[in-house]
């Protein structure tokens, strides 16, 4: 074969290696275009990122009967089983005087109610779906049976409008190492946008033979993308017109926060939840604190520290001694996490009373 031929057969190899290349991109691209239920079962339930930026539906959404969120909810027993009722719902939730959000909420309130229940105890809970959009419940940290772990596309179909779901298990955190502690159950269909907007509340776990602390808190950090001039309510992510410019301790921004009282002595356990979408870390005035659990695991030598870094889905128990008098402020070090649409004092504080 002479030196021209091995040229031209050179080129038609390369020319058939680019075409093959061409016609593989197109049919990827058309792959992502026309299978949107694959899609979505690979995707958790996911769409597109416009429609998860969109802001809530206001129209007839009723503005909450509660002011406080996070309230113990009690159970009805039925042959040893704790049974609780959940309805997803929204409704316009004042997070400061005059401010209200547009929140998708468990029992309508920001944050859902609180569950607590002893080690090993067998729950049911019966979930009513009144939002505009399927959802689920996924809990957070405790050894489900799989089929109850609330992934949709994977574990179970989405919990339609209207339709009621029943999950049930038996309350005992997936560590191994673990007897209890605190943990969270939240929506995980379009968990971006619908955990964004609210829909999440605290689990915790009662060990066997818990310490006994004189104050106790559950404490819910969330942010808010709130266009207070339309009074439109976006899920806050990473980007153009869904920034976060509300931030909130269990539903509240500062100054209608929860005021912690403790006397002088007092050991005060915080119950911390990443219940949002950004990291924020947490600094006590006044004293520094241990951090006695991690994602419901016990630290064998507690750190001390005054910041934790609380990341979404993390939960931190800290502990301390309330041993100086005064008001001492709990809060976010992120300047802009302790503001409300840009004024500050706001967002991400709370106080902690110590009388002496």
């Amino acid at each position: 074969m002479n030196e021209r031929s091995t040229s031209w057969i050179a080129i038609a190899a390369l020319f058939t290696a680019a075409l093959a290349l061409a016609l593989a991109v197109v049919a990827t691209v058309r792959v992502s275009d026309d299978e949107p239920a694959g899609a979505a079962e690979a995707d958790m339930g996911h769409g597109a990122a416009g429609e998860h930026g969109a802001p809530a539906l206001t129209e007839g959404v009723p503005d909450a009967t509660a002011t406080r969120g996070g309230g113990v909810l009690e159970p009805r027993i039925e042959n040893g089983v704790w049974v609780y009722e959940l309805q997803t719902r929204p409704v316009r939730w004042e997070i400061l005087l005059g401010t209200k959000v547009t929140a998708y909420t468990y029992n309508g309130t920001v944050p859902g109610p609180e569950i607590r229940v002893p080690y090993g105890q067998r729950v049911r809970f019966l979930v009513k779906n009144d939002l505009p959009d399927p959802t689920t419940v996924h809990w957070h940290g405790i050894a489900v049976p799989n089929a109850m772990d609330g992934v949709p596309g994977v574990t179970q179909d989405p919990i339609e409008p209207g339709e009621t779901f029943t999950y049930e298990f038996d309350a005992i955190p997936a560590g191994r190492d673990s007897k209890g502690g605190t943990f969270l159950y939240h929506s995980h269909f379009e968990e971006d946008r619908q955990v964004g907007l609210g829909l999440a509340g605290a689990f915790v776990i009662e060990e066997p033979n818990p310490v006994r602390y004189d104050v106790e808190r559950t404490i819910m950090i969330s942010e808010w993308a709130l266009d207070t001039a339309t009074g439109e309510t976006r899920p806050p992510m990473e980007m153009e017109g869904s920034l976060p410019n509300f931030f909130t301790l269990n539903g509240k921004s500062f100054p209608a926060t929860e005021t912690i009282e403790a006397k002088r002595g007092d050991r005060v356990l915080l119950r911390l939840v990443g219940a949002g979408q950004f990291e924020h870390p947490m600094h006590l005035h006044g004293t520094d604190f241990r951090i006695v659990a991690k994602d419901g695991h016990p630290a064998e030598q507690p750190p001390a520290a005054d910041v934790v870094q609380v990341a979404p889905g993390e939960r931190y128990d800290v502990a301390f001694t309330a041993t100086e008098p005064g008001k001492w402020v709990f809060h976010c070090h992120i300047g802009h996490h302790l503001t409300n649409d840009g004024d500050d004092p706001g967002g991400l504080i709370l106080v902690v009373d110590v009388v002496g």
